[in-house]
């Protein structure tokens, strides 16, 4: 299915493979709208695949995070304005587990971890102007990160998101991506 995918800044060094997609950063890439920083970037790996309507998208992650604010995960994608990432972040010495939601200006909500960082699921499922963010260590419990409002659309990108602010070279591996109709669970169901 990623074979369906447009990139927002192509990765220099990236490729498909028998189980899915592996890329590696390019040089100070990121997404980030004004706030704190007072800068706007959006130049981050991205590969969006196009939705009909509202869904829900799932993709293991695998990476070797290092540097500060390395980062990989799932991107929700309306334009450079309107957009939701979320993932494992490297943020004051450790990797964090992490969502940027982008109205106009990104916010940034991050915390710990108790899974393995290096290998993490992520579930983004939007329905009824609303994303919901989880992620799982093993692909059967699925634990809340954020719950928030997003703009109504008729279609959406979602997909493989990656950047490395202050460095390149951060190798990602990107499997077991799905995307089907919105799930439809309780809030609290973490099947």
């Amino acid at each position: 299915m990623l074979e369906r995918g447009n990139w927002l800044n192509e990765p220099a060094e990236w490729g498909f493979e028998a189980d899915g997609l592996r890329v590696v950063t390019g040089r100070a890439t990121d997404f980030w709208r004004e706030t704190h920083y007072g800068f706007t970037r959006d130049s981050g790996h991205f590969l969006g695949i196009a939705t009909e309507g509202d869904f829900t998208a799932e993709v293991q992650v695998r990476a070797g995070y290092q540097a500060l604010y390395d980062q990989a995960g799932i991107m929700l994608r309306l334009d450079e304005g309107h957009w939701l990432k979320a993932g494992i972040e490297f943020s004051d010495g450790q990797a964090m587990l992490g969502s940027v939601l982008t109205v106009g200006r990104s916010d940034w909500a991050t915390g710990p971890y108790a899974g393995d960082p290096g290998d993490v699921r992520l579930r983004l499922t939007v329905a009824e102007g609303v994303v919901r963010v989880q992620a799982s260590a093993d692909g059967r419990r699925w634990g809340l990160v954020r719950l928030a409002p997003f703009p109504k659309a008729a279609s959406y990108l979602v997909g493989p998101m990656c950047c490395t602010p202050e460095r390149a070279g951060l190798e990602v591996r990107f499997t077991d991506f799905r995307l089907g109709p919105p799930l439809g669970r309780d809030l609290h169901d973490l099947a």
